[in-house]
């Protein structure tokens, strides 16, 4: 059953009051739901799994080593892409009738088909309204169009392709991607927020004509979305019930085709600090005879570096990861003051010198530790002022356009902040460069929100789903100096006093991104409670408070955070979420719920209790940003859409508490 949440806010009968739906579940069968995948097949359908290769932890994904996903930004010489942005055919399919009709088939006539732009979220489709706060026709247009959808596209291949290894790859697919190349089926995909990177062995074919067909599956939040209604959930999904953000459905971030030698590298890890840079290039073999080389590491110009040649043998069909430590005795470091960012470049040479491949990272000379109850950053605390966000526009949804995150990111510029906490859900790789251009740090989050026991359960036993998800995190992520802390689950269920089964939960996931990360950023998690049994397993304690709002005082804070510290004298403490509401335009005394005073005042009351203990708090995280949208069960009023933000939906209307907290100055 669905209880009150933290930010159930309901705008009801000209008064704002407190609205909880008591909702019952209806459950989907996951085999159902996705027939592509066998009812007795137990594991996520990618087959994570981090293997450990020449001392290293290497993540791979349907057999293969996940790849950088830097193709949309970069333009490797030994390498060819097809950019499968654009216009795509479309078409719902409500009644699951595609695979059966042969949708995903090379000969299958779509002229008659509907267009749509990749990337983009079907919810914009057809849903007039979607960024007003006027809820009369909540509930209506594609928003609210949940199930199976379709998309095709045609793209030409060069014959050279044929010799070459060639990967499908898609920054985000929500929630659900099965997916078809030429008629036959190559991989699904779970998980709406993660990119994915899907090998093409065989499928393509040279010619002006290769047919890539995708089945997206979004489940529905609610039986019905305009009263109270069953809640529509799936025990292997993650989330797997309705949550109070928006699930935008679709190819909702940019797609290519990348092609690359048979032998490359697939990945370079970097960790610099204390004038050395540990390098390390994964080679994948994709032929039946084992390769002899060399990996070439540059440190990038202004590192005063030198290029480090390193031998490799790769055994046919095999994998392997060369390592060089190299001085960079010149190297500035990253800090949010002067966000000093090197190039390496690993290029892979057969003997005796031909270039077979190259790859290039972006990286920052940082460090980042917990010592005692301080978060040091470069070696020096670092006290975090950071805000959540949602990764959502009214003109794009969750496909934002680079000018869009550009627009919207400089509020945080602007009010001071030095963190943002990516809630709840990894954003478009632009972030994190943006993040590394301008000095801002960041709290990297995954989709385990609102877990229960026994979904808890589920994915450390069995499933997995949550595992892959916090390895592909530190994966993807690794090599930006602006990501200090790992963020694994917000506000999910505990069982019992002990919390067993959350503690293994959590235990699994930490293990998984300290098998990944080099530079062993710490973990934390947005915890529902100060009395979390697994506080101790957690390098940073995190935990979201709504005192004086949902429960309590304003003034309870402080001995909370008092009673955390005497439980945990050796841990630093941040909030990760903090925060009220009000309407835009709403003026009235700092007493008055609603008003936009009211918000400021309860920010202020808050922020300064936690800047008085900086010598065991190490931050504090506001809820939120700007307002967002939910599918979930209050706010119809409003469109759906909480009033939360220190900025409005259109990310441009201020509230008091933008200001408050811009000038509110850092302990």
């Amino acid at each position: 059953m669905s209880g009150v949440t933290r930010r159930t806010f309901l705008h009801a009968a000209g008064a704002a009051s407190l609205v909880s739906y008591q909702l019952a579940s209806t459950t989907l069968d996951h085999a159902d739901a996705t027939p592509t995948v066998p009812a007795a097949d137990r594991r996520e359908p990618a087959g994570t799994e981090i293997r450990s290769i020449d001392g290293t932890g290497v993540v791979l994904q349907y057999g293969v080593v996940v790849p950088a996903f830097d193709g949309w930004r970069t333009d490797e010489p030994t390498r060819d892409y097809r950019s499968l942005d654009g216009t795509w055919r479309f078409r719902f399919d409500p009644d699951d009738d595609g695979e059966r009709a042969g949708w995903h088939r090379l000969s299958f006539d779509d002229s008659s088909w509907d267009e749509i732009t990749v990337p983009s979220a079907w919810d914009l489709l057809d849903t007039p309204g979607f960024g007003s706060y006027d809820g009369t026709d909540f509930g209506q247009g594609t928003a609210f169009a949940d199930g199976y959808a379709w998309y095709r596209t045609t793209v030409q291949v060069p014959g050279h392709w044929s010799r070459r290894h060639v990967r499908l790859n898609f920054l985000a697919v929500n929630y659900r991607a099965d997916v078809w190349v030429n008629g036959r089926f190559v991989g699904t995909h779970e998980g709406g927020h993660t990119p994915f990177s899907i090998p093409l062995h065989r499928p393509l074919r040279p010619g002006p004509r290769n047919v890539i067909a995708v089945r997206v599956h979004r489940r529905a939040s609610y039986e019905d979305y305009t009263q109270a209604s069953p809640e529509v959930t799936d025990p292997y999904a993650i989330p797997w019930k309705p949550v109070d953000y928006w699930p935008y459905a679709g190819i909702t971030r940019s797609a290519w085709l990348e092609a690359s030698p048979q032998v490359h590298v697939t990945k370079v890890l970097l960790d610099a600090r204390d004038g050395e840079l540990d390098a390390r290039a994964v080679v994948e073999n994709h032929t039946d005879r084992s390769f002899t080389g060399q990996v070439v590491f540059d440190p990038g110009a202004g590192s005063g570096g030198s290029t480090q040649t390193v031998p490799v043998t790769v055994a046919a069909g095999g994998i392997a990861v060369v390592r060089a430590r190299i001085d960079i005795p010149d190297a500035p470091t990253w800090t949010p003051a002067r966000a000093r960012l090197l190039t390496c470049t690993a290029t892979l040479r057969a003997v005796p010198a031909p270039v077979v491949d190259q790859l290039r990272s972006t990286y920052g000379v940082r460090t980042v530790e917990v010592s005692g109850t301080q978060l040091l950053v470069n070696g020096a605390p670092m006290f975090l002022k950071g805000v959540n966000w949602h990764e959502e526009s009214a003109e794009h949804g969750r496909s934002m356009t680079h000018a869009a995150y550009e627009r919207e990111l400089r509020h945080v510029v602007t009010i001071g902040a030095n963190l943002i906490r990516n809630s709840v859900y990894n954003r478009d790789p632009y972030v994190y460069d943006w993040a590394d251009r301008n000095g801002v740090l960041v709290m990297d989050d995954t989709d385990n929100m609102w877990v229960n026991t026994a979904q808890e359960r589920l994915q450390t036993e069995e499933y997995g789903l949550s595992r892959a998800m916090a390895a592909t995190m530190a994966w993807n992520q690794h090599n930006h100096p602006s990501v200090v802390l790992w963020c694994l689950q917000n506000e999910s269920e505990i069982d019992g006093a002990d919390g067993a089964v959350y503690r293994a939960w959590l235990a699994d996931m930490k293990a998984a991104v300290n098998a990944v990360d080099l530079a062993r950023r710490p973990v934390t998690w947005a915890s529902s409670t100060t009395h979390d049994p697994a506080f101790d397993i957690a390098d940073v304690i995190g935990f979201n408070e709504y005192f004086g709002y949902f429960y309590g005082d304003n003034a309870d804070l402080g001995p909370a955070i008092d009673d955390v510290h005497a439980r945990y004298p050796d841990r630093p403490i941040v909030i990760t979420e903090n925060g009220t509401w009000s309407l835009p335009g709403q003026h009235g005394p700092e007493t008055e719920e609603g008003t936009e005073e009211w918000q400021a005042a309860n920010f202020s009351a808050h922020w300064s209790q936690v800047t008085e203990r900086a010598d065991y708090v190490a931050g504090y995280v506001y809820w939120v940003l700007k307002d967002y949208k939910q599918r979930c069960g209050y706010n119809q009023e409003f469109n759906g859409i909480s009033a939360m933000g220190m900025l409005g939906f259109d990310s441009t209307t201020r509230r008091v508490v933008y200001d408050r907290f811009r000038d509110a100055e850092l302990p």
